[in-house]
């Protein structure tokens, strides 16, 4: 018994190891403490994972429910993801698309870090990676740092979190060609983005913007909506992650957010 109990643990470990992609391998990663680094194997190479939690979340959306997924006939798509946090978006699309072209954007220093040592380990081609956070304009701004995929530029200098300086870059710089896919999921920045882009959004074949409502802060959804829908996008909204069942009576918030809109837009043929 105490033998075919060792040949368990072990077949187990060698599960887990080897077995990544499916989303009950990690069930053993909720019982770490939330932002402790650890390692994990993905498609057979191992990645930094600095946050349990954001992790779980992040893994079941894009591999799992496959919230970017998309078709396209073009052989080497043209594909912009701003916060690309750790990879893992940018893994999903190398594995549906090898010979894309992808840029993909992360201002926080230190998960920029894991992000670069991460997609290294994969050996992909055609990827740049920018260590910079998605403005309207090329400056410095504050950012404070969650430690995970929350992190967000913090406009008022009067702010009680800890921050630090980020250097921002315009998109357009980046739109002068056809983009198949262009993801936005920059915690609070998407409605200052959509803006400075309004004019180039005719390049953009499909566009992905993950909204951001903060507490006792002005609602920007309607300005948003009303660039995509004048660009000629047909919409398609849901709420995958904070949302609240009975808003009358009580609001979920995270990170002094209320709520969170996944916001998918495509030209219509």
């Amino acid at each position: 018994m105490k033998l075919f109990n060792q040949i368990k643990k072990i077949k187990k470990r060698f599960l887990r190891k080897n077995s990544p992609d499916k989303i009950d391998d990690y069930t053993y990663l909720k019982k770490l403490s939330r932002y402790t680094k650890t390692d994990q194997v993905l498609y057979g190479h191992k990645i930094t994972i600095p946050d349990n939690a954001s992790f779980l979340f992040m893994h079941e959306e894009i591999f799992i429910k496959k919230i970017y997924n998309f078709q396209t006939t073009t052989h080497s798509p043209y594909i912009i993801d701003g916060g690309a946090n750790i990879g893992l978006s940018i893994i999903y699309f190398k594995k549906l698309f090898p010979d894309a072209n992808i840029v993909g954007f992360e201002p926080d220093p230190n998960i920029f870090k894991i992000l670069k040592k991460n997609i290294g380990k994969f050996n992909f081609q055609n990827i740049e990676l920018v260590n910079k956070g998605l403005w309207n304009a090329k400056k410095e701004l504050n950012f404070w740092s969650e430690g995970a995929d929350a992190g967000l530029i913090i406009e008022k200098e009067n702010s009680k979190k800890v921050t630090t300086k980020i250097k921002t870059t315009s998109l357009n710089d980046y739109l002068t060609c056809q983009v198949d896919f262009l993801k936005l999921d920059i915690e609070g920045a998407e409605t200052v983005v959509l803006k400075d882009i309004q004019a180039n959004l005719d390049k953009i074949k499909r566009i992905f913007v993950e909204y951001h409502s903060f507490v006792n802060q002005t609602q920007s959804i309607d300005e948003i909506l009303r660039i995509l829908i004048e660009a000629g996008f047909r919409l398609h909204i849901n709420a995958p992650g904070l949302s609240s069942q009975s808003p009358f009576v009580k609001l979920n918030t995270y990170n002094n957010m209320d709520m969170q809109l996944n916001i998918y837009g495509f030209k219509e043929e």
